[in-house]
C-alpha cells in the first residue's frame, strides 16, 4: 500500500476540484484507485486539510458504537460514515465494527490487546508454606512419609533381583 503524502494528496484533490477531470481519470494518471481519490476529496470537503494528515488512532467502544448509531438513525452508508467521522482505513474498518458488533454486542468492539504475547507468564510470588499445625496433618505426613520409604524399598529390592538374574544368566553363557 503507497503511503503518499498531504501535498500530493492536496494537489489530487485540487485537481478534482477544479472540475475538469473525474475520479477515474485522475486515479489513471496518477497511477491510484479511484476509490482512494474519492475517499480524499471527501475527507477534504468535510475536514479541510486536517482530513488529508496522516492519523494514527485507535478508537473507544464508546466511539464505534456511536457510528454505528449514527450510520442506523441516518441511513448512511460506510463510505459516508468514515469521511464523517474522519476514520482512517476505508470502509473495510467500519463494516469490521459492524460484524463485530451483529456476533459479539458491545464488548466485541472493545479494542484488543496488541502485538505477541508474552513468552513467560508473569510470576506469581511464592506461597509460604502452610504451618502444620493440626496433628491430623501431622499424622498424614508421616504415613506418607512410611509409605514412600517402603516403595523405595521395595524397588531397590526388585533391582537387585533383576541384577542378580542378569548376573546368573551371564555366567550360564560364559
Amino acid at each position: 500500500m503507497a503511503k503518499h503524502n498531504e501535498e500530493f494528496k492536496l494537489l489530487v484533490v485540487q485537481r478534482y476540484t477544479e472540475g475538469q477531470l473525474g475520479y477515474r481519470s485522475l486515479a489513471n494518471q496518477y497511477g491510484l484507485d479511484h476509490a482512494t481519490i474519492r475517499r480524499w476529496v471527501k475527507s477534504y470537503e468535510q475536514h479541510g486539510l486536517h482530513g488529508l494528515q496522516k492519523k494514527f488512532s485507535r478508537y473507544s467502544a464508546e466511539f464505534k458504537l456511536s457510528v454505528l448509531q449514527r450510520m442506523r438513525q441516518e441511513d448512511l452508508s460506510a463510505r459516508q460514515a468514515i469521511a464523517l467521522f474522519d476514520i482512517r482505513g476505508g470502509v473495510g474498518v467500519v463494516r469490521g465494527w459492524e460484524s463485530q458488533y451483529h456476533k459479539g454486542g458491545f464488548q466485541a468492539l472493545e479494542p484488543k490487546a496488541r502485538g505477541r504475547p508474552t513468552k513467560m507468564p508473569t510470576a506469581e510470588p511464592p506461597k509460604p508454606p502452610l504451618p502444620v499445625t493440626e496433628k491430623s496433618s501431622l499424622e498424614q505426613l508421616l504415613q506418607e512419609n512410611e509409605y514412600l520409604r517402603a516403595e523405595v524399598a521395595y524397588l531397590k529390592k526388585l533391582r537387585a533381583l533383576r541384577q542378580s538374574k542378569e548376573q546368573a544368566a551371564q555366567k550360564k553363557r560364559d
